[in-house]
Protein backbone atom coordinates (compact mmCIF):
# COMPACT_ATOMS: atom_id res chain seq x y z
CA UNK A 1 0.00 0.00 0.00
CA UNK A 2 2.93 2.43 0.36
CA UNK A 3 4.59 1.69 -2.78
CA UNK A 4 0.63 2.10 -4.23
CA UNK A 5 0.17 6.08 -2.19
CA UNK A 6 4.07 7.06 -3.13
CA UNK A 7 3.03 5.51 -7.28
CA UNK A 8 -0.55 7.39 -6.85
CA UNK A 9 0.36 10.78 -4.76
CA UNK A 10 -2.28 10.20 -2.67
CA UNK A 11 -1.55 9.88 1.03
CA UNK A 12 -1.54 6.22 2.69
CA UNK A 13 -4.74 7.83 4.91
CA UNK A 14 -6.55 8.28 1.77
CA UNK A 15 -6.04 4.83 0.13
CA UNK A 16 -7.32 3.34 3.11
CA UNK A 17 -9.99 5.74 3.33
CA UNK A 18 -11.45 4.38 -0.05
CA UNK A 19 -10.23 0.63 0.10
CA UNK A 20 -10.35 -0.53 3.55
CA UNK A 21 -7.40 -3.24 2.82
CA UNK A 22 -4.86 -4.30 0.42
CA UNK A 23 -6.56 -7.57 0.08
CA UNK A 24 -10.26 -5.66 -1.27
CA UNK A 25 -7.60 -2.90 -3.33
CA UNK A 26 -6.52 -6.65 -5.21
CA UNK A 27 -9.74 -8.18 -5.14
CA UNK A 28 -11.08 -5.12 -7.35
CA UNK A 29 -7.92 -4.90 -9.51
CA UNK A 30 -8.12 -8.42 -10.42
CA UNK A 31 -11.75 -8.64 -10.89
CA UNK A 32 -11.64 -6.03 -13.07
CA UNK A 33 -8.72 -6.68 -15.08
CA UNK A 34 -10.15 -10.65 -15.88
CA UNK A 35 -13.86 -9.35 -16.39
CA UNK A 36 -12.78 -6.79 -19.31
CA UNK A 37 -9.95 -9.54 -20.66
CA UNK A 38 -13.34 -12.05 -20.82
CA UNK A 39 -15.48 -9.80 -22.12
CA UNK A 40 -13.29 -7.89 -24.42
CA UNK A 41 -12.24 -11.75 -25.85
CA UNK A 42 -16.37 -12.84 -26.36
CA UNK A 43 -16.68 -9.38 -28.09
CA UNK A 44 -13.61 -9.72 -30.62
CA UNK A 45 -14.76 -14.00 -30.92
CA UNK A 46 -18.26 -12.90 -32.05
CA UNK A 47 -18.70 -14.36 -35.61
CA UNK A 48 -15.54 -15.91 -36.10
CA UNK A 49 -15.54 -19.41 -37.10
CA UNK A 50 -12.06 -20.12 -38.13
CA UNK A 51 -10.42 -22.47 -35.18
CA UNK A 52 -6.67 -20.86 -36.02
CA UNK A 53 -7.55 -16.98 -36.00
CA UNK A 54 -10.03 -17.80 -32.83
CA UNK A 55 -7.03 -18.90 -31.08
CA UNK A 56 -5.26 -15.75 -32.94
CA UNK A 57 -7.48 -13.41 -31.65
CA UNK A 58 -7.42 -14.87 -28.16
CA UNK A 59 -3.73 -14.35 -28.09
CA UNK A 60 -3.97 -10.57 -29.46
CA UNK A 61 -6.78 -9.55 -27.02
CA UNK A 62 -4.66 -11.14 -24.21
CA UNK A 63 -1.14 -9.31 -25.27
CA UNK A 64 -3.18 -6.12 -26.23
CA UNK A 65 -4.27 -5.48 -22.53
CA UNK A 66 -1.13 -6.91 -21.01
CA UNK A 67 0.88 -4.50 -22.53
CA UNK A 68 -1.31 -1.49 -22.05
CA UNK A 69 -1.51 -2.44 -18.28
CA UNK A 70 1.62 -3.60 -17.46
CA UNK A 71 1.56 -2.21 -13.94
CA UNK A 72 -1.41 -3.42 -13.12
CA UNK A 73 -0.51 -6.93 -14.93
CA UNK A 74 3.19 -6.82 -12.22
CA UNK A 75 0.74 -6.72 -9.44
CA UNK A 76 -1.23 -9.41 -10.42
CA UNK A 77 1.41 -12.08 -11.23
CA UNK A 78 3.18 -11.06 -8.19
CA UNK A 79 0.19 -11.15 -5.80
CA UNK A 80 -2.09 -13.89 -7.34
CA UNK A 81 -1.94 -15.41 -4.03
CA UNK A 82 -3.35 -12.77 -1.84
CA UNK A 83 -6.68 -12.98 -2.15
CA UNK A 84 -8.99 -15.03 0.59
CA UNK A 85 -12.05 -16.13 1.29
CA UNK A 86 -15.30 -14.74 -1.02
CA UNK A 87 -12.34 -12.68 -2.85
CA UNK A 88 -10.25 -15.69 -4.13
CA UNK A 89 -13.35 -17.65 -5.26
CA UNK A 90 -15.05 -14.85 -7.16
CA UNK A 91 -11.48 -14.09 -9.15
CA UNK A 92 -10.63 -17.62 -9.49
CA UNK A 93 -14.76 -18.31 -11.38
CA UNK A 94 -13.43 -15.50 -13.72
CA UNK A 95 -10.10 -17.12 -13.93
CA UNK A 96 -11.53 -20.20 -14.66
CA UNK A 97 -13.73 -18.86 -17.37
CA UNK A 98 -11.01 -17.59 -19.31
CA UNK A 99 -8.89 -20.86 -18.90
CA UNK A 100 -11.63 -22.84 -20.41
CA UNK A 101 -12.29 -20.46 -22.86
CA UNK A 102 -8.99 -21.52 -24.00
CA UNK A 103 -8.80 -24.70 -23.78
CA UNK A 104 -12.31 -24.82 -25.76
CA UNK A 105 -10.80 -22.98 -28.65
CA UNK A 106 -7.57 -25.55 -28.62
CA UNK A 107 -10.18 -28.25 -29.06
CA UNK A 108 -11.77 -26.74 -31.56
CA UNK A 109 -8.05 -26.68 -33.37
CA UNK A 110 -7.87 -30.68 -32.60
CA UNK A 111 -10.71 -30.97 -34.08
CA UNK A 112 -10.50 -28.90 -37.04
CA UNK A 113 -7.04 -30.16 -37.95
CA UNK A 114 -7.22 -33.36 -36.51
CA UNK A 115 -4.43 -32.90 -34.27
CA UNK A 116 -3.36 -34.72 -31.57
CA UNK A 117 -1.48 -32.85 -28.60
CA UNK A 118 -2.50 -32.74 -24.76
CA UNK A 119 -4.83 -29.24 -24.34
CA UNK A 120 -3.68 -28.87 -20.69
CA UNK A 121 -0.20 -28.34 -21.62
CA UNK A 122 -0.54 -26.20 -24.26
CA UNK A 123 -2.84 -23.66 -22.85
CA UNK A 124 -0.83 -23.74 -19.86
CA UNK A 125 2.44 -23.25 -22.07
CA UNK A 126 0.67 -20.66 -23.76
CA UNK A 127 -0.16 -18.50 -20.91
CA UNK A 128 3.47 -18.70 -19.68
CA UNK A 129 4.74 -17.25 -23.31
CA UNK A 130 1.77 -14.31 -22.53
CA UNK A 131 1.75 -13.41 -18.93
CA UNK A 132 5.62 -13.01 -18.27
CA UNK A 133 5.17 -10.60 -21.04
CA UNK A 134 5.50 -7.53 -18.55
CA UNK A 135 9.02 -8.84 -17.24
CA UNK A 136 10.89 -8.46 -20.96
CA UNK A 137 9.11 -6.19 -23.21
CA UNK A 138 10.70 -2.87 -24.37
CA UNK A 139 8.02 -0.37 -26.19
CA UNK A 140 11.40 1.30 -27.76
CA UNK A 141 13.01 -2.32 -28.58
CA UNK A 142 10.21 -4.78 -29.39
CA UNK A 143 7.25 -4.85 -31.77
CA UNK A 144 3.75 -3.64 -30.64
CA UNK A 145 0.98 -5.92 -29.28
CA UNK A 146 -0.46 -6.63 -32.96
CA UNK A 147 3.09 -8.00 -34.15
CA UNK A 148 3.65 -9.83 -31.01
CA UNK A 149 0.87 -11.60 -31.48
CA UNK A 150 1.10 -12.47 -34.40
CA UNK A 151 4.41 -14.11 -34.03
CA UNK A 152 4.01 -15.75 -30.71
CA UNK A 153 0.66 -16.73 -32.21
CA UNK A 154 3.13 -18.32 -34.99
CA UNK A 155 5.65 -19.89 -32.77
CA UNK A 156 2.57 -21.70 -30.66
CA UNK A 157 0.43 -22.54 -33.19
CA UNK A 158 3.26 -24.10 -35.49
CA UNK A 159 4.46 -26.11 -32.35
CA UNK A 160 0.63 -27.64 -31.55
CA UNK A 161 0.09 -28.03 -35.24
CA UNK A 162 3.37 -30.46 -35.48
CA UNK A 163 2.10 -33.84 -36.94
CA UNK A 164 2.08 -35.86 -32.92
CA UNK A 165 3.65 -38.85 -34.71
CA UNK A 166 6.20 -36.71 -36.32
CA UNK A 167 6.38 -35.51 -32.68
CA UNK A 168 6.77 -38.71 -31.00
CA UNK A 169 9.32 -39.80 -33.77
CA UNK A 170 11.46 -36.93 -32.89
CA UNK A 171 11.20 -35.57 -37.21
Amino acid sequence: MRDLSRESGMSLAGLYYYFESKERLLYLIQKHTFSTIVQRLKARLEGVTDAEERIRIFILNHLEYFLANQAAMKVLSHEAEALKNGFASEVAAIKREYYRICVGLLDDLKADRGLQFSTRIAVLSLFGMMNWIYTWHNPRVDADAASMAREMGDLFLRGVMVDSKKRRDGR
